[in-house]
Protein backbone atom coordinates (compact mmCIF):
# COMPACT_ATOMS: atom_id res chain seq x y z
CA UNK A 1 0.00 0.00 0.00
CA UNK A 2 3.19 2.34 0.40
CA UNK A 3 3.30 2.86 -3.24
CA UNK A 4 -0.76 4.48 -3.81
CA UNK A 5 0.16 6.28 -0.93
CA UNK A 6 3.33 7.45 -2.66
CA UNK A 7 1.13 8.20 -5.57
CA UNK A 8 -1.30 10.06 -3.75
CA UNK A 9 1.51 11.78 -1.68
CA UNK A 10 3.12 13.10 -4.98
CA UNK A 11 -0.27 14.39 -6.56
CA UNK A 12 -1.14 15.92 -3.63
CA UNK A 13 2.08 18.40 -3.40
CA UNK A 14 1.69 18.74 -7.32
CA UNK A 15 -1.79 20.20 -7.04
CA UNK A 16 -0.93 21.78 -3.89
CA UNK A 17 2.13 24.32 -5.43
CA UNK A 18 0.06 24.33 -8.86
CA UNK A 19 -3.22 25.72 -7.00
CA UNK A 20 -0.37 27.78 -4.53
CA UNK A 21 0.67 29.87 -7.59
CA UNK A 22 -2.22 30.09 -9.23
CA UNK A 23 -3.94 32.04 -6.46
CA UNK A 24 -0.55 33.93 -5.86
CA UNK A 25 -1.09 35.56 -8.71
CA UNK A 26 -4.33 36.47 -8.15
CA UNK A 27 -3.31 39.42 -6.13
CA UNK A 28 -5.02 42.64 -5.69
CA UNK A 29 -8.49 43.68 -6.52
CA UNK A 30 -7.16 46.84 -7.68
CA UNK A 31 -8.00 46.15 -11.38
CA UNK A 32 -11.77 46.62 -10.53
CA UNK A 33 -11.61 49.82 -9.08
CA UNK A 34 -9.63 51.46 -12.47
CA UNK A 35 -11.82 49.69 -14.44
CA UNK A 36 -15.23 50.62 -12.55
CA UNK A 37 -13.93 54.26 -12.34
CA UNK A 38 -13.55 54.23 -16.33
CA UNK A 39 -17.14 53.02 -16.89
CA UNK A 40 -18.06 55.87 -14.31
CA UNK A 41 -16.48 58.45 -16.64
CA UNK A 42 -18.04 56.70 -20.16
CA UNK A 43 -14.92 55.62 -21.15
CA UNK A 44 -16.09 51.83 -21.50
CA UNK A 45 -13.61 50.63 -24.63
CA UNK A 46 -10.54 51.93 -21.83
CA UNK A 47 -12.50 49.93 -19.42
CA UNK A 48 -12.89 46.78 -21.88
CA UNK A 49 -9.20 46.92 -22.73
CA UNK A 50 -7.77 47.37 -19.05
CA UNK A 51 -9.87 43.83 -18.55
CA UNK A 52 -8.69 42.32 -21.06
CA UNK A 53 -4.82 42.93 -20.23
CA UNK A 54 -5.71 40.43 -17.48
CA UNK A 55 -5.65 37.06 -16.87
CA UNK A 56 -7.41 37.54 -13.52
CA UNK A 57 -11.18 35.36 -13.08
CA UNK A 58 -12.23 38.58 -12.09
CA UNK A 59 -11.40 40.61 -14.73
CA UNK A 60 -12.57 38.61 -17.38
CA UNK A 61 -15.76 38.25 -15.48
CA UNK A 62 -15.79 42.28 -15.69
CA UNK A 63 -14.92 41.91 -19.57
CA UNK A 64 -18.18 39.60 -20.02
CA UNK A 65 -20.17 42.14 -18.13
CA UNK A 66 -18.46 45.17 -20.75
CA UNK A 67 -18.47 43.28 -23.77
CA UNK A 68 -22.50 42.31 -23.32
CA UNK A 69 -23.82 45.38 -21.93
CA UNK A 70 -27.49 44.58 -22.71
CA UNK A 71 -27.63 41.69 -20.67
CA UNK A 72 -24.55 42.08 -18.16
CA UNK A 73 -25.70 40.52 -15.32
CA UNK A 74 -25.99 36.82 -17.18
CA UNK A 75 -22.98 37.60 -19.06
CA UNK A 76 -21.51 38.32 -16.02
CA UNK A 77 -22.77 35.26 -14.09
CA UNK A 78 -21.62 32.72 -16.97
CA UNK A 79 -18.44 34.16 -16.82
CA UNK A 80 -18.19 33.79 -12.79
CA UNK A 81 -19.40 29.86 -13.16
CA UNK A 82 -16.74 29.57 -15.61
CA UNK A 83 -14.06 31.32 -13.47
CA UNK A 84 -15.09 29.35 -10.36
CA UNK A 85 -14.57 26.18 -12.30
CA UNK A 86 -11.10 27.13 -13.36
CA UNK A 87 -10.50 28.18 -9.10
CA UNK A 88 -11.97 25.35 -8.19
CA UNK A 89 -9.60 22.84 -10.61
CA UNK A 90 -7.82 20.05 -8.91
CA UNK A 91 -9.52 20.75 -5.82
CA UNK A 92 -11.76 17.47 -5.69
CA UNK A 93 -8.84 15.38 -6.19
CA UNK A 94 -7.18 17.11 -3.46
CA UNK A 95 -10.44 16.51 -1.64
CA UNK A 96 -10.21 12.28 -2.93
CA UNK A 97 -6.14 12.07 -1.42
CA UNK A 98 -7.53 13.40 1.37
CA UNK A 99 -10.07 11.04 1.88
CA UNK A 100 -8.52 8.16 0.23
CA UNK A 101 -5.08 8.04 2.12
CA UNK A 102 -5.40 7.22 5.92
CA UNK A 103 -8.10 4.00 4.63
CA UNK A 104 -5.04 3.37 2.03
CA UNK A 105 -2.84 3.51 5.22
CA UNK A 106 -5.82 1.12 6.96
CA UNK A 107 -5.41 -1.44 4.65
CA UNK A 108 -1.71 -1.55 4.22
CA UNK A 109 -2.77 -1.56 8.05
CA UNK A 110 -4.70 -4.80 7.76
CA UNK A 111 -2.90 -6.49 5.24
CA UNK A 112 0.87 -6.30 7.36
CA UNK A 113 -1.39 -7.42 10.12
CA UNK A 114 -2.67 -10.65 8.04
CA UNK A 115 0.73 -11.05 6.50
CA UNK A 116 2.00 -11.22 10.77
CA UNK A 117 0.06 -13.28 11.52
CA UNK A 118 0.82 -16.02 8.67
CA UNK A 119 4.50 -15.69 9.80
CA UNK A 120 3.08 -16.52 13.28
CA UNK A 121 1.06 -19.53 12.38
CA UNK A 122 4.61 -20.67 10.06
CA UNK A 123 7.21 -20.29 12.54
CA UNK A 124 4.94 -20.26 15.87
CA UNK A 125 5.13 -18.25 18.65
CA UNK A 126 8.53 -18.68 19.48
CA UNK A 127 10.38 -16.16 17.25
CA UNK A 128 8.09 -12.69 18.42
CA UNK A 129 10.50 -10.98 16.39
CA UNK A 130 9.39 -12.36 13.02
CA UNK A 131 6.06 -10.76 14.11
CA UNK A 132 6.72 -7.43 15.62
CA UNK A 133 8.64 -6.65 12.48
CA UNK A 134 5.21 -7.03 10.46
CA UNK A 135 3.06 -5.09 13.20
CA UNK A 136 5.60 -2.41 12.65
CA UNK A 137 5.51 -2.49 8.69
CA UNK A 138 1.64 -2.56 8.85
CA UNK A 139 1.66 0.82 11.12
CA UNK A 140 3.94 2.54 9.11
CA UNK A 141 1.35 2.37 6.83
CA UNK A 142 -1.34 3.91 8.70
CA UNK A 143 0.61 6.64 9.98
CA UNK A 144 1.68 7.55 6.30
CA UNK A 145 -1.71 7.71 5.22
CA UNK A 146 -2.57 9.78 8.24
CA UNK A 147 0.06 12.45 7.29
CA UNK A 148 -0.71 12.29 3.36
CA UNK A 149 -3.95 13.35 4.34
CA UNK A 150 -3.29 16.01 7.41
CA UNK A 151 -0.72 17.55 4.98
CA UNK A 152 -3.33 17.51 1.64
CA UNK A 153 -6.26 18.64 4.23
CA UNK A 154 -4.62 22.60 4.93
CA UNK A 155 -3.64 23.40 1.87
CA UNK A 156 -7.01 21.96 0.43
CA UNK A 157 -9.17 23.99 3.05
CA UNK A 158 -7.25 27.51 2.68
CA UNK A 159 -7.70 27.01 -1.48
CA UNK A 160 -11.68 26.41 -0.56
CA UNK A 161 -11.75 29.29 1.86
CA UNK A 162 -10.07 31.67 -1.19
CA UNK A 163 -12.29 30.91 -3.47
CA UNK A 164 -14.99 31.71 -1.37
CA UNK A 165 -13.32 34.87 -0.71
CA UNK A 166 -12.57 35.04 -4.12
CA UNK A 167 -16.20 34.37 -5.44
CA UNK A 168 -17.48 37.17 -2.94
CA UNK A 169 -15.07 40.02 -4.70
CA UNK A 170 -16.31 38.88 -8.34
CA UNK A 171 -19.60 39.32 -7.06
CA UNK A 172 -19.42 42.79 -5.26
CA UNK A 173 -18.21 44.19 -8.35
CA UNK A 174 -20.05 42.73 -10.90
CA UNK A 175 -22.90 43.81 -9.00
CA UNK A 176 -21.21 47.54 -9.15
CA UNK A 177 -20.08 47.14 -12.74
CA UNK A 178 -24.17 46.02 -13.39
CA UNK A 179 -24.94 49.45 -11.94
CA UNK A 180 -22.53 51.30 -13.68
CA UNK A 181 -23.60 50.72 -16.93
CA UNK A 182 -26.70 51.15 -15.95
CA UNK A 183 -26.25 54.82 -15.01
CA UNK A 184 -23.98 54.79 -18.07
CA UNK A 185 -26.65 53.89 -20.51
CA UNK A 186 -29.36 56.07 -19.09
CA UNK A 187 -27.04 59.13 -19.73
Amino acid sequence: MMLPLALCSIIAVAIIIERFFFFKRMGKAAIAEEVLELVNYGRINDALALTKKSSLPLAKVMAAGITHQLDAAKAMESAGITECSVMKRGLSVLDTIVTLSPLLGLLGTIIGMINSFQIMALVGTGQPHAVTGGVAEALIATATGITVAVIALIPYNYFVARIERETEVIEHYATRLEMALTTQSQE
